[in-house]
């Protein structure tokens, strides 16, 4: 139904909950797409008003101090860095101390100041700075963000650097091109990492995200980019619901950042994580195992002999790891648990030691 008042619309959707609402098959109608842009321009409307837009010329430095004064009134988490990274976007650098010092003293341009209050207002909404600059450095690389695709931690870079590391000293096996298994790719860091570093090996992608289209767009592009789409193949598809040893065989490396937060954890993320990533790609369910089980059921199916699994966890998973692949997947020897270095999530390694006869 509409109801037409002045000139505002409201929409009201009787016997319509929700979740029915955001299935593809509603939201691909008119008054689907209506209500997802809404709820859309909802979730990245800031809570607060943006400082006035000034009447006369500003300098880069002047906004800088604006915006930072602005958002930790406003409980912006990191509002110093915020503000500078969204600027040094704007001026076409990476940090603001790459920036040349009488640039940032310059008068902006009647078009980079209204930039600057655009993007500023949508950090000024909780929204990451990855995805208000679309843009993000891991390692050597630098990656597209889109909401709600994962955004890589500095953790997952060591994961990267460890797996680097023994494919380097220990390839595992007899082959000359040892072949990497990355399940739930997210933004394509790990894999394009290890691609990009190790030229002689092959990587395949195993993605859970639903948007499949939106991962496809911001990862192949970067493979063909850098001609790493030769050694690559990605299958759609959730670990926990299909069976993934009929695709695959002689995997030298397992390596996965699967959803391992608690469920209880959840409500008590950031704004910045809980309304703009993906919650599948966080959400491990009770006690944040659900698809690392999974994970290790199947890891022995398609292994080669001493193939080795490196994954991300919660620093209270190891444990409760170790003892779980004892008593239900005996294929499997644990090697080493390590810290990161912020604590907050620790890299597990085991390794197949299955004998083939």
């Amino acid at each position: 139904m509409k109801f037409s008042q002045s000139s505002l619309t409201w929409y009201t959707f009787p016997n319509l909950s929700l979740q029915h609402l955001l299935q593809r098959e509603y939201t691909n109608t008119c008054k689907g797409r209506y209500l997802k842009k809404e709820i859309w321009r909802c979730l990245t409307r800031p809570t607060c008003s943006a400082p006035a837009f000034p009447a006369g010329r500003i300098t880069a430095l002047q906004a800088l101090d604006v915006w930072k004064r602005h958002f930790v009134e406003n409980g912006v988490t990191e509002p110093e860095q915020s503000s500078q990274y969204i600027i040094a976007h704007l001026l076409g650098a990476k940090t603001i101390e790459s920036v040349e010092q009488q640039r940032l003293a310059e008068f902006l341009s009647k078009e980079e100041t209204q930039q600057v209050w655009r993007l500023c207002s949508k950090r000024l909404s909780r929204m990451p700075v990855q995805f208000v600059i679309e843009e993000w450095d891991f390692r050597d690389l630098t990656l597209k963000m889109r909401p709600p695709v994962f955004i890589p931690r500095p953790e997952t870079e060591e994961l990267v650097e460890l797996v680097l590391t023994d494919l380097q000293n220990h390839p595992g096996s007899t082959e000359t091109t040892p072949t990497c298994l990355e399940v739930g790719c997210g933004s394509g860091a790990i894999s394009l990492s290890l691609l990009k570093s190790l030229p002689q090996v092959k990587v395949t992608l195993s993605m859970i995200f639903k948007n499949i289209f939106l991962v496809l767009l911001l990862c192949c592009c970067f493979f063909c980019r850098l001609g790493l789409q030769d050694r690559l193949k990605v299958y759609h598809m959730d670990v926990i619901k299909e069976q993934m040893p009929g695709l695959f065989s002689s995997i030298s490396v397992l390596v996965s950042n699967p959803p391992y937060l608690f469920s209880e954890d959840m409500a008590t993320l950031e704004p910045e994580i809980s309304r703009f990533e993906d919650r599948a790609a966080l959400d491990g369910g009770e006690d944040g195992l659900n698809v690392i089980r999974q994970i290790l059921t199947l890891a022995p199916d398609f292994l080669s002999n001493r193939g080795r699994i490196y994954l991300e966890v919660d620093p209270r998973h190891p444990a409760l790891i170790r003892r779980w692949v004892e008593d239900n997947v005996e294929e499997l020897r644990f090697v080493e648990t390590r810290q990161d270095v912020s604590g907050k999530s620790v890299l597990q390694r085991d390794q197949h030691t299955f004998q083939e006869f």
